[in-house]
């Protein structure tokens, strides 16, 4: 089938691409032309901005496609553009969305028909943390409302896997690999869930290829953070409570896809993926995504928040205290 994809040359959107060629299809991606291109030879490039609305997706004009999957969608005005403007040109329209919709974050497992934010209005186009989630509510329901049935809602996980510039969860393998007594959040029992990107993309080929429709959340297997830490091959691991902590100054930021279990938030660490599971999603072992994202981020250079020196200069002061 011949399938377009909005962006496509970054992360998900590459294993998106990916994976629509292994399974034998033709693929075009419209993008800005702004981010690095390492895509195949064989992919068709498009340029086009969809913030100038209609005149930005000129480039495909007279063009037919089976399938549209959209990864660069995060405003509404970006969203209905692409949306109406192809609607007579796609025969499925795949958004993919965000977990971070759910209003009610601290529901043990977050299911696809629980309530969703308030949606944003439809002028609204700084992406912060807290527009984020409202956004992406008002891009799902453009395109339910245009599409309809031929409407495929993915609503993944924090994405995990190769080529993950985000620098979130290439932390872990990566300060693993360096051995030694490792900082670690919690004291091993809360949890934590990611979804490989190669998951997702197999997942949206899948839809695409059956004409599967409606919301599907996305994750993978939920770990303890002392299961996460075998996983990783960490063996000797300082558990720090979220007392020591908050006097280290240490969060999200540094210690990523770390959320208490006791967080308002810590539901979205428990994302129940039984939907798409029944509709034919696969997981990657988890094992398989640490070797493979560390095997991509020795070489690519990341930058993290929790410096190596600053970890050892944390664990310094924490042992002073506790002796």
């Amino acid at each position: 089938m011949d399938i377009l994809v909005l962006g496509g040359t970054k992360f998900v959107g590459r294993h998106i691409v990916l994976a629509l060629l292994a399974a034998g299809h033709r693929v075009t991606v419209l993008t800005r032309g702004q981010s690095p291109d390492e895509l195949p030879a064989e992919v068709e490039r498009l340029h086009g901005d969809r913030n100038v609305g209609e005149a930005g997706l000129a480039a495909l004009a007279g063009r037919t496609w089976a399938a549209c999957v959209d990864v660069s969608g995060y405003t509404p005005g970006q969203v209905r553009a692409s949306a109406e403007g192809l609607q007579g040109q796609v025969g499925r329209y795949v958004f993919i969305s965000t977990a971070s919709v759910y209003a009610e974050p601290d529901r043990h497992p977050v299911r696809e028909d629980d309530p969703l934010l308030p949606p944003a209005a439809e002028d609204v186009t700084e992406i912060t943390g807290e527009t984020y989630g409202p956004l992406k509510v008002t891009c799902e329901q453009i395109v339910q409302a245009t599409y309809g049935e031929r409407a495929t809602i993915l609503r993944p996980q924090i994405v995990a896997g190769p080529y993950d510039h985000t620098a979130r969860y290439p932390y872990w393998p990566d300060r693993a690999s360096r051995g030694g007594e490792t900082l670690l959040p919690g004291d091993g029992t809360d949890h934590l869930q990611v979804i490989d990107a190669r998951d997702l993309a197999r997942f949206t080929v899948q839809v695409i290829e059956q004409g599967i429709g409606g919301v599907f959340n996305l994750a993978g297997p939920r770990l303890t953070w002392a299961e996460f830490a075998r996983v990783l091959g960490i063996t000797q691991p300082v558990w720090l409570g979220q007392d020591a902590l908050e006097r280290a100054g240490l969060g999200f930021r540094e210690l990523p896809l770390y959320l208490p279990e006791a967080a308002p938030q810590a539901g979205l660490m428990d994302l129940s993926a039984e939907r798409a599971l029944a509709a034919g999603l696969t997981l990657t072992p988890p094992e398989v995504t640490a070797q493979n994202t560390r095997a991509w981020s020795a070489g690519a250079h990341l930058d993290y928040a929790l410096s190596p020196e600053r970890e050892a200069e944390v664990l310094r002061a924490h042992r002073e205290k506790e002796n």
